[in-house]
């Protein structure tokens, strides 16, 4: 038999959370432990393989309402908690805000920004959720803002990745970009980095419910917005700690390559770095250069360093879209946060702390501001 602790995490207010599973859908499955304030209910589950559909289940005065979405997937690890955050009302799409726009003084002008929050995002406040910064927003969301009226398809992407139980959800930022031949390449994007790290990140963290750390916290683009992606992870490694990069123009007005060559690694270890493009062209040969650079350098290729080519693949918002699903799943994708879950367990096992983490944390300081 194997063996799983699931954790349901949602501010009941009356009535209770019970499970429903494939061992039977229309039995209820008691939880085992309730907190007092009845937002966190756990429930010791067995089965006979190595892995359960199930799926949260309020049980209230009215009967009774199932989680929205797909059946959840528990892996059946007896060391690792499986934790949900159901919605129950929300639907199953996540919400793109209007444009904000956040002041910035080193810049001497408004960043503007849409984001993606998740589905469920302002019914269940106890989710907490990782940051990614995506450049040339105007490119991520609508296709009437996006340039040829090619999107990436990211909030379809992300929800359809969800559905899947493949990756955690996520928050995106879509930055819209200013003078990209001034923010996104050398020395430009120096100015343009302060300011996402020092405003513009602290203002999101200060108005939504995110994680912090390096681990939570990615940065991707095309093009020149792939050079100012890793430009961002190599001078900010403590901030970012995911890089996607995808068709980058390196070398063009930026000294990345020689900066990876020359500059020691350090705190850079920690990454982790998507690379690719297409072929023939789509920037393949400087993308390679920039890999095998990494490479050389002690960076594991398929554990710190991904980089993959895409045949006949064009410089285009389309190819993109067909493709992010793979920097999304490298850097949410639940088996690695099982993983880096599982090393948090051995290093509080070897402290003397308690075996499961807490998987809650503070909220957020002040309500969301939204528009101008």
């Amino acid at each position: 038999m194997y063996r799983v602790l699931i954790r349901v995490f949602y501010p009941v207010k009356s009535g209770t959370i019970v499970l429903r599973t494939e061992q039977g859908w229309d039995l209820d499955l008691e939880p085992t432990r309730v907190s007092r304030d009845r937002s966190k209910f756990e429930f010791e589950v067995t089965h006979v393989r190595p892995y359960l559909d199930f799926k949260p289940y309020l049980r209230d005065e009215s009967g009774g309402r199932w989680a929205e979405g797909t059946n959840e997937i528990a892996l059946m690890t007896k060391s690792l908690p499986h934790d949900v955050y159901p919605c129950f009302l929300s639907g199953l799409r996540g919400r793109i805000t209007d444009v904000m726009k956040v002041p910035s003084k080193i810049l001497g002008r408004k960043q503007l920004m849409r984001l993606y929050l998740p589905a469920g995002y302002t019914e269940n406040p106890l989710k907490r959720y990782p940051v990614l910064y995506m450049h040339d927003g105007k490119n991520l969301f609508f296709p009437e803002e996006a340039f040829l009226g090619q999107e990436w398809e990211i909030d379809e992407n992300l929800d359809r990745l969800d559905a899947m139980n493949v990756i955690d959800e996520v928050i995106v930022v879509g930055l819209f970009a200013g003078d990209r031949e001034m923010d996104y390449t050398q020395p430009g994007y120096e100015p343009y980095g302060r300011s996402l790290v020092r405003e513009i990140k602290p203002w999101l963290e200060g108005n939504y419910r995110t994680l912090g750390g390096p681990r939570n916290t990615g940065v991707m683009g095309s093009s020149r917005g792939g050079v100012v992606s890793f430009f961002l992870g190599w001078q900010w490694p403590e901030v970012f700690g995911n890089v996607a990069a995808l068709s980058s123009t390196f070398s063009n007005k930026d000294d990345l390559i020689e900066r990876v060559r020359r500059e020691p690694v350090g705190k850079r270890r920690g990454l982790k770095i998507y690379l690719d493009s297409g072929w023939p062209g789509d920037n393949y040969e400087v993308t390679l250069s920039m890999a095998a650079a990494l490479l050389e350098r002690g960076f594991i290729f398929g554990r710190d360093l991904l980089h993959l080519a895409f045949p006949l693949a064009a410089h285009t918002e389309a190819a993109w879209a067909a493709r992010v699903h793979l920097p999304l799943q490298l850097f949410s994708g639940k088996l690695r946060r099982a993983a880096e879950l599982r090393h948090r367990l051995q290093e509080l096992e070897k402290a003397g702390a308690p075996s499961v983490p807490r998987a809650d944390g503070p909220r957020s300081r002040k309500p969301p501001a939204e528009g101008s």
